[in-house]
């Protein structure tokens, strides 16, 4: 039996799936990840650009990399894995995605449950009242940086910036989800990022079968992962679809 038709009989089998995603399923979107060569860790140091800390002291200077990551962001569409996750929950098996990505792109390929561990760059925040509004092309070109209008203070992008905690609610759905799927999706994603990277080990450990699609092998692949496909989800995806 091939490795497609045996991923495609667990699912259709164990019926509740979860996927768990990160920057690599973004990539045939036009989105570099964020450590690769092409990343923006390679020109803007994340420590002084992305740190908490950073943007209260300087939010102007923060916003010069928030608007090149926006317009990259806003420039991108779903990737045909994307596409596949969307039908993957019109066929009845996924149930959730629990993402790392902050692009918004499984929202936009359809996804209904999706659980943003580390927010999403659609949305801008207040840092000092927390109204929330769409962050749109229009409000990139606002200098020095966007204001709210309520209080006049800095809005900055509602992720998750180093020096501040995942959302509590993300991280008690995506503790729930990890705890009832029956077959959890690793795609694209290092698996070195804490502590979004515990999640599958708890599915591991509630007695999932994880599935991994990553370019190359990640900490998942030796410990827990039960079936690795080395590639492109949005090569792989589609395959294992076609079984299903």
């Amino acid at each position: 039996m091939d490795d497609y038709k045996k991923a495609a009989d667990t699912i259709r089998e164990k019926g509740y799936v979860v996927a768990f995603t990160g920057a690599g399923i973004s990539v045939d979107s036009g989105i570099p990840t964020f450590r690769g060569g092409q990343g923006l860790w390679e020109k803007y140091d994340p420590m002084e650009y992305a740190h908490i800390g950073s943007f209260s002291r300087d939010p102007q200077k923060v916003w010069v990399m928030l608007r090149e990551m926006a317009q990259v962001i806003f420039d991108s569409s779903p990737s045909p894995a994307h596409i596949a996750l969307n039908e993957l929950e019109q066929k009845g098996y996924l149930k959730a995605v629990i993402t790392q990505n902050v692009d918004g792109l499984h929202q936009i390929a359809g996804n209904s449950s999706v659980i943003e561990y580390h927010g999403n760059h659609r949305r801008l925040v207040c840092m000092n009242c927390s109204k929330k509004i769409p962050f749109t092309p229009e409000v990139v070109g606002i200098m020095p940086y966007p204001n709210c209008e309520k209080c006049n203070s800095a809005l900055k992008p509602d992720v998750v910036f180093f020096g501040e905690g995942i959302p509590m609610l993300a991280m008690v759905r995506a503790n729930e989800e990890a705890n009832k799927c029956k077959v959890m999706i690793i795609i694209g994603t290092s698996g070195v990022v804490y502590p979004a990277a515990e999640i599958p080990y708890t599915s591991k450990a509630m007695g999932a079968t994880i599935i991994e699609i990553n370019p190359e092998s990640t900490p998942f692949t030796s410990s827990i992962t039960d079936m690795f496909f080395k590639g492109s989800a949005s090569d792989i995806l589609p395959k294992i679809l076609k079984n299903i």
